[in-house]
């Protein structure tokens, strides 16, 4: 396997597939990323045996073949050259050896028949979503996914396609975000799916905001999202996802309600947030005639409170949150205007912007 490329062509494949190689592997090929160089085309492929990203480029080959390399010295090796500079890759025995200029690498190899590549699942729902509608509903929601929890399948993002529609939903039992886009082409039967977390994260990573289509297939245990260059392969977190709507708050059963400035809001709770319990991040709000005040104290009697003022003329309430949970759904929410919906101090607080409903964030109270 020989060829030589401008080392932005090869750093490019690299760096967008990188991320998925593990650095703590209990396998040491998995360390490594799969080149393979045929028909002038050269495949950069890394994987976790979870997630698998292929990128590809064209490029004059001067011998095809195949090998694996370690990926994060490679990358390194090409960061450090000049930009523009020309690098020659190629295979000699069991080495794999970098030129460029008057620098010489020689890097270790192991043998490519030994790269756990993914075996191909037929696909048996296909759709195609505008890129950037994709990486929207993904940054609406993914915050709320649940970090190593023993119930599986809230560490990952559920995603249910039907007829037009795509919808987005994370949760980790204590809140729970939602996003809907719709897409067009061919009407899609209803299917849900889990993509882990380390999935979700790589294609926020990955996708662009532009109108560009991407292609998704959905298998059995697979899910296949095909971008410029770049094929993301994931399996899929096998479990079933909570009935998420029964914990959504029925806005028009919700009696109290409040229009705010997002951002007013926001930087009020991450005021009052400083001196917040470090264990419990709770915080009270007291919602009464056109004020809402926020109160948050902790163990060494110190406290912070802070009021705004709404439209509202409602009765008043006293109900606490986890002051975290509120800041990033604020954080997600995206326009300039919130409307919180509350019924009772015991009920779920339902969060969505004030002029649209394609998004909505739910955060469960806490006792104070």
């Amino acid at each position: 396997m020989k060829f030589t490329v401008e080392r932005e062509t090869l750093l490019k494949p690299l760096q967008a597939v990188q991320g998925v190689v593990e650095r703590r592997q209990t396998l040491p090929i998995l360390a490594n990323v799969l080149l393979s160089g045929q028909d002038g085309v050269l495949s950069v492929t890394a994987t976790d045996m979870e997630l698998e990203l292929v990128a590809s480029t064209a490029l004059e080959m001067e011998a095809s073949g195949e090998t694996t390399v370690p990926a994060r010295k490679l990358v390194e090796i090409c960061r450090s050259l000049p930009a523009g500079a020309n690098v020659t890759f190629s295979v000699e025995k069991d080495r794999a050896v970098v030129r460029s200029g008057r620098s010489r690498f020689t890097l270790a190899t192991l043998p490519a028949a030994e790269f756990p590549t993914f075996d191909p699942q037929a696909v048996e729902t296909e759709l195609t979503v505008p890129e950037g509608s994709l990486k929207r509903v993904i940054e609406l929601t993914q915050y709320a996914m649940a970090q190593q929890d023993v119930r599986y399948y809230l560490n990952g993002l559920l995603l249910e396609i039907s007829g037009h529609q795509l919808r987005a939903v994370a949760t980790d039992g204590h809140r729970l975000a939602l996003a809907d886009v719709g897409f067009e082409g061919a009407a899609v039967e209803s299917r849900a799916l889990i993509v882990p977390r380390k999935g979700v994260t790589e294609l926020q990573r990955l996708l662009g905001s532009g109108d560009a289509p991407v292609r998704m297939g959905l298998a059995p245990n697979q899910v296949r999202i095909d971008l410029p260059e770049l094929r993301f392969t994931s399996k899929l977190i096998d479990g079933k996802f909570p009935e998420y709507e029964r914990v959504i708050p029925q806005a028009e059963r919700c009696d109290k309600q409040l229009v705010i400035d997002r951002e007013q809001l926001r930087q009020a709770l991450s005021r009052a947030s400083i001196l917040s319990n470090d264990k419990y991040r709770a915080i009270r709000l007291s919602l009464e005639s056109n004020l809402l005040r926020l109160v948050a104290s902790n163990p060494e009697q110190e406290q912070a409170e802070d009021e705004l003022e709404v439209a509202y003329e409602g009765d008043s309430l006293e109900i606490g949150f986890n002051v975290s949970y509120l800041i990033d759904a604020l954080n997600s929410l995206p326009a300039e205007m919130a409307r919180l919906h509350l019924m009772d101090s015991s009920s779920s607080c339902l969060i969505t912007p004030a002029e649209a409903d394609d998004c909505q964030y739910v955060v469960m109270p806490m006792r104070l």
